[in-house]
């Protein structure tokens, strides 16, 4: 399964500036395919407008020059051969004193990963190799959803000085970006004349999902800890499975606990306490299908599963349960093996975070497959998709049962809040009548497709964005006290 993509390591949770430096002296053999130019690129001096304003006020010295002593005939022939080598000797001198444009070290600095709606910035270093000023100009190769004002920047530099630049980043879409080319220009120190080169600094960015239930998350999971470490009465009412000592009966306890052999040799009540179990699986199959593709309060709903599975990544982790994912759309395409340390998050949002919906139909059953192969313990599977397209009911429902047998599943799905507006608000024309009728028939295709779920053994859950990942989270903290996997 070469298109299986597995979690090699750890990495780490804060994102590490990358700097890279192009070569400041490339050898003559490798220059060429190294900085993609013809050999002459960056020789040729390039004349400036401060040139051609030198030429302009030449042109006219020498002219009236010529008039004031009577050479009429002579006047516009000397008049322009005398400005243009003039100038063009200065341009060339002027050119050579600059240092060559491949030779000036360059840098550029990125952030190893930043989330989607964050901000981070972008740092570019020159540094001029000769005793004379210069101006050096830098273009990068940064695309427009990056989110920089400016790519290009630029300034005079004092010999052996350097210039130093940064700019935010606020990109608008997650993947990988990977800024390759960095143009450099070199004016001289006179401002007669430039030259360019264009250098290969590859770089790399990534841009991960965003994670705005993060504080949901993070709440629910102190709450959860607290019930957990500190309430023995209410493990003692029966939350969790796993036995944790024994203690004397108060009232209120569940008399379903009474250890009758510890009671029998104590000669008074005594119940058994528990705490919920940990390392138990949770594993999320993020569905990638064209199913996902469609837009949910201007976000693909695909971004809206990818903030779920972060927030239930985040308790399940932090409640010492071991998560996993495999994300699939015509075909398995990512698959991260079960872990509980606290770095999993960031594993399972680098897995997602290059990831597009799919133009395909989604592949449950390759998917349930895999799932079914590489987690044989009982586990909480979270499918994540959507409930209204017949053709996701038609190969779905037929495929749930392969893993309702073994797994306890939870089928999560994002409604759209424009639905229930249009369908609840009253009519002002009579097509309004038309879409609310429309409006309301989706929802019952999406109740009648939920009933059909959960009649197969599945939780399902079909909530709008804001909602999606509190009400995932709590469904899994009440399968996990109650014992059910």
């Amino acid at each position: 399964m070469s298109d299986i993509a597995l979690d090699t390591g750890p990495e780490r949770t804060e994102p590490r500036p990358i700097a890279v430096a192009a070569d400041p002296q490339p050898s003559a053999a490798d220059a060429p395919e190294r900085f993609a130019r013809p050999w002459w690129a960056g020789m040729t001096p390039v004349p400036t407008l401060r040139a051609a304003g030198l030429v302009a006020v030449t042109a006219v010295g020498v002219t009236l020059l010529g008039l004031a002593l009577g050479l009429q005939t002579l006047g516009p022939l000397f008049g322009l051969v005398v400005p243009l080598l003039g100038v063009a000797v200065l341009v060339v001198l002027d050119a050579w004193l600059a240092p060559a444009p491949w030779r000036v070290p360059v840098l550029r600095e990125l952030p190893a990963r930043m989330p989607l709606g964050g901000e981070a910035s972008i740092r570019w270093v020159a540094r001029n190799p000769g005793a004379r000023a210069v101006t050096i100009a830098l273009a990068d190769d940064l695309v427009p959803s990056l989110g920089v004002e400016r790519r290009r920047v630029g300034r005079r530099v004092e010999g052996h000085g350097s210039l130093q630049a940064s700019m935010a980043l606020r990109p608008s879409r997650r993947g990988t970006f990977r800024p390759t080319w960095l143009t450099v220009r070199v004016v001289g120190p006179l401002g007669l004349a430039s030259r360019q080169a264009v250098r290969e600094l590859p770089g790399r960015l990534e841009v991960h999902p965003r994670f705005p239930s993060r504080d949901a998350a993070e709440l629910r999971l102190r709450r959860a800890r607290t019930l957990t470490e500190g309430l023995r009465s209410v493990r003692a009412r029966g939350g969790g499975t796993e036995f944790e000592a024994l203690r004397e009966y108060v009232q209120g306890d569940d008399v379903r606990h009474v250890d009758w052999v510890a009671t029998g040799r104590a000669g008074h009540p005594v119940v058994r306490t528990f705490r919920a179990e940990r390392n138990q699986t949770v594993v999320v199959l993020l569905d990638t299908g064209r199913v996902v593709a469609g837009l949910v309060e201007d976000v693909p709903r695909l971004d809206h599963a990818m903030d779920a599975a972060l927030a239930l990544t985040t308790v399940a982790t932090g409640l010492g349960d071991r998560v996993g994912m495999v994300c699939f759309g015509g075909g398995v395409r990512a698959v991260i093996p079960p872990r509980r340390q606290a770095d999993q998050i960031s594993r399972v949002s680098r897995a997602m975070h290059a990831l597009e919906p799919e133009l395909a139909e989604s592949g449950y059953r390759e998917a349930f497959r895999t799932t079914l192969a590489r987690f044989r313990r009982r586990s909480l599977l979270v499918l994540l998709t959507e409930l209204a397209d017949e053709a996701m009911q038609e190969s779905l429902l037929p495929a749930l049962p392969t893993i309702t047998r073994e797994h306890a599943v939870v089928v999560a799905s994002v409604r759209d809040p424009a639905l229930t507006e249009l369908r609840d608000r009253p009519p002002a024309l009579a097509s309004d009548v038309y879409v609310a009728a429309a409006a309301a028939q989706v929802h019952r295709d999406r109740q009648r497709a939920a009933a059909r779920l959960r009649g197969l053994g599945a939780h399902v859950i079909d909530a709008p964005p804001s909602a999606l990942p509190a009400q995932l989270m709590d469904l899994y903290l009440d399968v996990k006290s109650r014992g059910a996997l």
